[in-house]
Order: C-alpha cells, then structure tokens, then sequence
C-alpha cells in the first residue's frame, strides 16, 4: 500500500513534504517486520549550500529534490531498529543527538536503536555548526540555514512515527553487487598527495543490498549502498540535487512502483566518482548504480534469520598534540583566511574550556541483522583503508557492510598510512572542520573498539 501526503515543514525555509509510507502486507506471526517512509526536505528558498568552500551565493534553483527515509525493522522477539538515510552533508553530532533524545521521548526506542546515516551530497543545503568556516554567509543566510535545521528536528520524529507505525510482516535477504565509478582520489605529486584521479588507489566497489518483500512477494523496501563521495556536481553547482544517490533511490523507486530505496554511503572519504563535473554524469552514475542494485535484486539472495542486535559504543580517539595559544595568535596573521578563522575558532574554544581537549568522542554503532548482515557504521569521512582492513579481519566478510558519514559527521578519519603521507584527508581537511590533525595511534585505538562493538551484537 502507498500512501502520500502533503505538509509544510517550516514557513519560507523548507518546502512542502511529500510523504511515502510503505504497508508490507497484513500483520501475522513472521520473523520480521518492516515499514519505511520518506518526506521531502527540499528547501523552499535559496540557501547556502553544503561542502564547497568556493561557493559565493545560495543555491539558484532545484535540478533534483531531497528526501529524508526511515526504515523500521521489527524482530519476533519485538526488538526494534530505525535506520534513518538523508540527502544531506551529515549532522554534526549536537544535532542527531537532540533528534534523537525526541525521538527516544516519543517512540520507545534507545539510542544504539537508532542509525543517522548521511549520503554525503555536495548539493545540499548547508548544515548549522559543520564546515562553517568554508562559507561566507551573511546574517540572513546564516539564520536561514539555522531555520531549515531547527525545522527538520520534528519532521524526523514524525518520519520515524511513521516508519514505526507501518511495520508490517516481511521477508529479508541480502546480496551484494558491485558499481565501478568511483576512484580514489589521493594522487601522488611533486607537492605531496593532492585530490586528483589515481586508478591504482584503495577502492571499495562493493553494492550491498538489503531487499524487503511482503507476503505477496512484492518488493517494498530496499537499503542499498556504494563507497563513493557524492560529488560528481563540484564548487560550480548551485542546484540542489542528491547527486548519484539521489538519482539511483529515484530511479529504484520508478522501476519498483510503491517500494521506498534508501541509500547508505561507505567509508568513502578518500572515493571520487569518475568522471564528474555535470548533471549529465551525475545522472549516469545514478543510473549505473541503480542498475547494479537491480542485478543484485535479479540473482537469488541470502535470506536472513535470526535476531536483531543493537550497540553504540564510543571511543576517545586521540589527536596530536594541541595547538598552543601563542602558535593560535600567530596563525591569526597567516594570510589564509580559512587558517585565521580556525585560529580564531580554536582560540574562542581555549578561552570558554581553558583547554583544548586531546581526544575526540566518537560513536560507534553495529547492527546484526539475522545470521548474515553485520552492519559497522561509524562517524565521520572515513576512508576506505578501513573497510579493507575490517574485511580481512573479521569472521565471514562477505556478510559485512561498512557504513560511513553515520551519527556524527564531524572530520575526515584518516587510516595511519594517510596521516604519515599526509595531504587533504590526513592534515588540510582538519582546518575546515575546526581541529587539528590526529595522532598516529588514532587507527589501533579505533579498530579496537570496533572490534569490541562486533562482539557485542555476536
């Protein structure tokens, strides 16, 4: 069953909301359940858009609306999980952490039960207290992108109200494909490590797919994922667009009328897709990806059983050593102006805290859905040493799937080969998002405690 509706989320700052809400069929003692919806978070008026720090005006039009989803899983023993997908940059943690306290206050849930992913598009409005000092805002537009995240906390709520109240009994499976667009973008040159193209890079080509059906058989979810920036549309774009993952959900949900696909990206923080720089590429690796999703959804799938396991753990990853006050004053002179502006950041921070703290609270969260489906998401741009890395270590890799730009979009989150190279990723980034670079024991502090969040839903 589908149904729609129409509701204005906040006057003159968010558009009207298109609401999809799937039934997967009559209630009944199965092992799983399921509901997901969709609302549309386009904004209604220009706004400053997300992750280019060359852009000088808001956005100039829509090429491609935007969509928060929610997917609600249901075990036989009643255990709940919501996996919320989202057409934007990423949440810092402030703001998934207060949707998140509504939520548990409304509908029940704790919070390990509760995933905020991110695709990560460029072409999203801009998100309050993230990359700030990339944009030059005036008071207005800064107000403006204040309003849109104020307006979205509540519509998440509802979003999940509505996913929770649409669970019905289902059928899962899992299977996995694979998509070639993206590259690696850390490239080798006189100066250092640049972002450019280098086919011989570390790359994670993988499509998993989470395929959810009715008793009828009828598909009516889908979760679905690739490692890949989603920025084929560059500093030069000032539409909004979900890039190549919004162009694959739109074009998944075409193909399967009444089903609602939800997109997860990777650890893709050192992942370009290839070649990029138009609407018209952005279209074409869209529609590749949805075309390796439909392989999958084609071949026989793994079904799953079992229980539904939750846990968020977080670890204390350590960074370098502070920046000290003097060297913040002299870096207030630098005639960079994004190195003013953290210097001035960083001094602010020192002067309200009386210091700067040497490590960073970062989440973790696993999900093990039946007997074969890990799911690993973790905060930030991580790059993809790391899924590589998790691939080799852990029991039956095949039933992995490493989820990035989760719970806290806060920093890229370098592997120690990449900090001792350095480069964007590893140093540069760091400036941007308002820190300073990790330690060079930030990697083995962090695989640890993933390994720990593993055994905790085993």
């Amino acid at each position: 069953m589908r149904s729609s509706s129409r509701t204005l989320l906040i006057p003159g700052i968010v558009s009207l909301a298109c609401v999809l809400i799937f039934c997967a069929g009559p209630s009944g003692d199965h092992e799983w359940r399921a509901g997901a919806a969709a609302i549309c978070i386009t904004p209604e008026k220009p706004i400053w858009m997300a992750g280019y720090a060359a852009r000088t005006q808001p956005s100039q039009g829509v090429a491609l609306d935007l969509y928060a989803k929610a997917l609600a899983l249901q075990d036989r023993r009643g255990r709940r999980m919501v996996i919320l997908t989202s057409d934007l940059l990423g949440f810092p943690a402030e703001l998934t952490e207060a949707i998140a306290k509504k939520i548990s206050a409304r509908h029940g849930l704790q919070r390990d039960e509760i995933l905020f992913t991110f695709s990560h598009t460029h072409g999203g409005p801009a998100i309050r207290n993230s990359l700030s000092i990339m944009y030059a805002t005036n008071e207005q537009q800064s107000a403006d992108i204040e309003a849109y995240a104020e307006g979205l906390q509540p519509r998440y709520v509802e979003l999940v109200g509505q996913a929770l109240a649409a669970m019905r009994p289902v059928q899962l499976s899992f299977g996995r494909g694979q998509a070639d667009f993206g590259v690696n973008r850390r490239l080798l040159q006189e100066q250092g490590y640049v972002i450019g193209v280098n086919p011989q890079g570390p790359v994670d080509h993988s499509v998993p797919v989470l395929k959810i059906v009715n008793e009828q058989g009828t598909l009516t979810a889908l979760l679905f994922g690739y490692t890949c920036h989603n920025t084929t549309l560059q500093g030069n774009n000032y539409l909004i667009h979900g890039d190549y993952a919004g162009v694959a959900q739109k074009d998944l949900q075409e193909k399967f009328p009444g089903a609602v696909a939800l997109f997860m990206n990777g650890f893709a923080g050192d992942t370009n897709p290839h070649p990029r720089g138009t609407l018209e590429l952005a279209q074409q690796h869209g529609l590749s990806l949805s075309a390796a999703v439909q392989a999958v959804l084609s071949r026989p799938l793994q079904s799953l059983h079992g229980r539904l396991k939750s846990h968020i753990r977080y670890a204390e990853l350590p960074l370098s050593t502070p920046p000290t006050r003097q060297e913040l004053l002299e870096k207030k002179q630098d005639p960079n102006k994004y190195v003013r502006a953290h210097a001035e950041q960083l001094l602010a921070l020192l002067d309200k805290k009386g210091k700067l703290d040497p490590t960073y609270h970062y989440p973790i969260q696993t999900i093990q859905v039946g007997d074969s489906l890990l799911i690993v998401a973790l905060a930030g741009e991580v790059l993809v040493d790391y899924a590589l890395r998790l691939q080799k270590e852990i029991e039956q890799p095949g039933r992995l799937w490493t989820v990035g730009y989760s719970n806290d979009v806060f920093a890229y989150v370098p592997s120690r080969r990449v900090l001792e190279e350095g480069g964007y990723e590893a140093k540069d980034s760091m400036i941007y998002y308002g820190w300073w670079p990790w330690s060079l024991e930030m990697e083995e502090v962090l695989m640890k405690s993933i390994h720990r969040g593993i055994r905790q839903v085993r």
